[in-house]
């Protein structure tokens, strides 16, 4: 096999099982994305050994050094070493998959004896370089040259690796967005041909690539050039590509305008789902008057509503869904930086700074992915923020809980338990808000008996 001299970093808690196992006279390769992320000069953390020694044997060798281990997956010859304490690293048996019968798992694995069969085996040429301190840089399929080009490609056969394991296609758009790479056509071929395959997916590892696919450095060129592999999983897309919003403020389309939002977004999961669905329902609610002007009118609101549904069809949390669907539902009113404006909104947000704070990020990714004429509302979110400061440093009321009286005051000022206490609390708030009354209880329980 032709090895190259190269020299990448690799932590003390590898090189202490790379040790362990070499000293047995075992052969071990460091493999997968630590070695490519390593090449790239990327922070690396998840290390990943191959080995030709089996499981059984890993256990015994680095239990006798010391090293805590887990069988985590043995079934398919990986035992998780734990050196220090802290550093998990997956030792896996050289292997070769066999059948894959539901597009997803093989049917077996077969243990083999090269290093160069387990290569084989891997998703993209990217993945499937092997390094050894000893021997060098091991790189049958030339995922050097991948990654000096910057591109994605499947190892050996495309439509093979698809049918194999369908999973691989969401991952080679998480891989694009993540290292800024571009789809080999051949490879984003296969994988358009075969995303119905996606189906045989559990919703969970979809859902989770698609996180990963987001908070990418680079989603906007994924976005638009998978878009219609993407369309499997989230066919809200379709109707979007395309869709001239014929309006000053835009120089995009709907799935570009979205797709910059994204990428221009804080790459929080909240923040970077809520500006890939912040316009979803533009398609639904557009108009085009006589003189050729689109107009959104209730977009917000449908967007809000698409939003949960994807949520709940993606299984995530009620309550990321609610805190998705309601900063979409507002993120086109209006938001002026001024004390009044900023307490009014972290009441309508339930006082929760931290998603205020993903609210004004929303607005100001769709601000900077307008027309550059009309980006001035990304620098206004500054101003916005700035306020907020001013405002948490008051301590100025901006929820129910901040009020100078509880429910209980309420309730002993005559008002009989029940939604009423509710209602009395929220208008003394809005007019502590509006600066119309003083937030002390004197004050507060005197403005009681006129509401």
């Amino acid at each position: 096999m032709e090895l190259q001299d190269i020299q990448i970093p690799i932590p003390e808690y590898g090189q202490a099982v790379y040790d362990c196992l070499v000293s047995a006279g075992f052969e071990a390769w460091f493999v997968g994305g630590y070695v490519r992320d390593a090449i790239m000069d990327r922070p690396a953390n998840d290390v990943d050994i191959a080995t030709s020694a089996h499981w059984q044997q890993v256990r015994e060798r680095c239990q006798q050094a010391g090293f805590a281990t887990y069988e985590t997956g043995v079934k398919h010859g990986t035992l998780t070493v734990v050196p220090d304490g802290e550093h998990p690293v997956e030792v896996t048996t050289f292997r070769a998959d066999g059948q894959y019968k539901d597009n997803r798992h093989p049917e077996s694995v077969t243990f083999v004896s090269s290093i160069q069969e387990d290569l084989a085996r891997r998703d993209f040429t990217v993945n499937a370089i092997a390094y050894s301190p000893d021997a060098g840089l091991l790189d049958p399929f030339h995922g050097m040259d991948d990654i000096a080009n910057e591109v994605i490609r499947f190892v050996g056969c495309a439509d093979e690796r698809c049918k194999e394991d369908a999973l691989r296609i969401l991952r080679g758009c998480r891989f694009a967005s993540q290292l800024g790479f571009m789809i080999e056509p051949d490879t984003l071929r296969a994988m358009y041909v075969n995303k119905h395959l996606l189906g045989n997916v559990s919703q969970e590892r979809k859902t989770h690539e698609l996180d990963l696919l987001l908070m990418g450095a680079h989603p906007h060129d994924v976005i638009m050039e998978c878009a219609d592999v993407l369309a499997y999983v989230l066919p809200e897309l379709v109707a979007m590509k395309g869709l001239e919003q014929r309006t000053k403020y835009h120089c995009y389309d709907v799935l570009e305008h979205t797709a910059w939002a994204v990428e221009l977004a804080e790459p929080t999961r909240l923040v970077r789902w809520a500006a890939l669905c912040h316009d979803m329902g533009k398609p639904a609610s557009m108009i085009v008057t006589p003189e050729g002007v689109g107009h959104f009118y209730g977009h917000a609101k449908v967007s809000a509503d698409m939003a949960r549904a994807i949520a709940s069809r993606m299984l995530m949390s009620q309550r990321f869904a609610d805190e998705l669907a309601l900063i979409i539902r507002l993120h086109s009113d209006v938001l002026l930086a001024n004390d009044k404006a900023v307490r009014k909104r972290l009441a309508k947000l339930g006082g929760d700074v931290d998603l205020f704070r993903a609210y004004v990020e929303l607005k100001r990714a769709d601000a900077a992915a307008h027309a550059e004429e009309y980006r001035q509302g990304a620098q206004e979110m500054d101003a916005v923020l700035e306020v907020l400061d001013e405002v948490l440093s008051s301590q100025g009321a901006y929820q129910v809980s901040m009020l100078a009286v509880s429910g209980r005051d309420v309730i002993a000022a005559g008002v009989p338990q029940g939604p009423e206490v509710g209602r009395i609390l929220s208008a003394l708030l809005e007019e502590v808000i509006e600066g119309r009354l003083e937030n002390t209880k004197e004050a507060l329980l005197a403005r009681i008996r006129g509401l």
